[in-house]
């Protein structure tokens, strides 16, 4: 379907804060999605903090392009989507998330990461990096680590003398 110029130039318009301003941006490839699923995907993404919009890929190369971001463009294939938010880490690791549910219908073909472009190899390691508050638990845990074994050592010592 054509769209008119006027709706070409509000979409280029509302594409370039989304690419400038978002600390995370991932695109991806929605071939083979219905359309209960695109709305399934969506919800979910929107409860999460993640906006989530469908662009030409002519559009987006052109807003890309105004956007003057560092680095190689990823290739578009398919049906092209963008999933952007204030997080790092949550746009793609919710997309992934869907990569894995739904398989063969959503692919990730890479993104903006800290203001530069980066590859489908990076936006999934991205994508698999755990949650801040599991990054806590888990630097928690390195740190108690060290001092539980002393703790423990210190029992044994003390069930040996007694």
């Amino acid at each position: 379907m054509a769209v008119s110029k006027s709706k070409k130039k509000e979409i280029l318009t509302s594409l370039g804060p989304v690419f400038k301003d978002s600390q995370s941006v991932v695109f991806l490839n929605f071939h083979g999605l219905s359309s209960n699923e695109a709305n399934l995907v969506r919800k979910a993404l929107n409860a999460k903090g993640v906006k989530y919009t469908v662009a030409k890929k002519s559009l987006a190369r052109k807003a890309l392009e105004e956007a003057k971001i560092p680095g190689t463009m990823p290739e578009f294939t398919g049906e092209l989507a963008i999933a952007y938010g204030a997080d790092m880490v949550l746009p793609a690791s919710e997309v992934y998330v869907f990569e894995k549910k739904i398989e063969n219908k959503i692919a990730i073909l890479g993104g903006i990461f800290e203001g530069k472009f980066v590859d489908k190899e990076k936006m999934v390691a991205i994508a698999q990096i755990p949650p801040l508050k599991v990054l806590h638990a888990q630097f928690v845990n390195l740190i108690n680590s060290p001092i539980q074994g002393f703790v423990m050592a210190l029992s044994e010592i003390a069930k040996k003398r007694a």
